[in-house]
């Protein structure tokens, strides 16, 4: 009996040896979308931590008045807050991800699982911070601009501005649930896909 022999028997005999190695190219295969989407949180972090930065001096830069100064640094240090407690748990999350080994499906998901929690708090950061730069808009108008913010509420009926608010609403949900998508969605989607033929399998 020659060694190919051999080896087809034993295939025979073992045929979960063939599903385990099948397994593993599909394991490795969810390490790339893992790695990318482990890249683009680190991007994303220096990113947001630039943005702190700079909107740190944006009243020195846009000469805002005593004021409005006071109205700024208040919603400043909200945003802060809420971003800090964001960048904890995105912190934890991505060091937790390369302390754990990817090399099983249960791992991987957990990676997905935690990731989608993860872009939930991006998404839910994303409104906040939108909806405090909305509110601080309307603060600078009130007091910098009561003059013309008074005349311009005269002017516009009470169903124009509901419908306007109604609109800028969609249009930073959209904008947001897009930009989650783009930046992590794909990449998501790719990981939970390896998931499902491993458990179809």
């Amino acid at each position: 009996m020659n060694f190919d022999d051999l080896k087809n028997e034993w295939n025979a005999e073992n045929p979960e040896g063939n599903n385990i190695s099948t397994d593993m190219l599909k394991i490795k295969q969810a390490h790339t979308p893992i790695d990318k989407i482990r890249a683009k949180m680190k991007h994303e972090f220096f990113y947001q931590l630039f943005f702190l930065v700079f909107m740190a001096f944006i009243p020195y830069l846009a000469g805002f008045s005593t004021a409005i100064n006071q109205v700024y640094l208040m919603t400043y240090a909200i945003t802060c807050g809420f971003t800090a407690y964001y960048f904890f748990k995105f912190y934890l999350f991505y060091k937790n991800s390369y302390d754990m080994s990817m090399d099983s499906r249960k791992n991987i998901l957990w990676f997905y699982y935690e990731m989608k929690l993860n872009v939930e708090l991006y998404k839910a950061l994303t409104y906040i911070v939108a909806f405090i730069a909305v509110g601080f808009l309307f603060a600078y108008l009130f007091i910098e601009q009561a003059s013309v913010f008074a005349r311009l509420l005269k002017k516009l009926s009470t169903a124009y501005i509901l419908i306007n608010c109604f609109v800028t609403i969609l249009v930073i949900g959209a904008i947001t649930e897009l930009w989650a998508w783009f930046y992590y969605g794909k990449y998501l989607k790719q990981v939970k896909k390896v998931v499902d033929e491993l458990d179809y399998e």
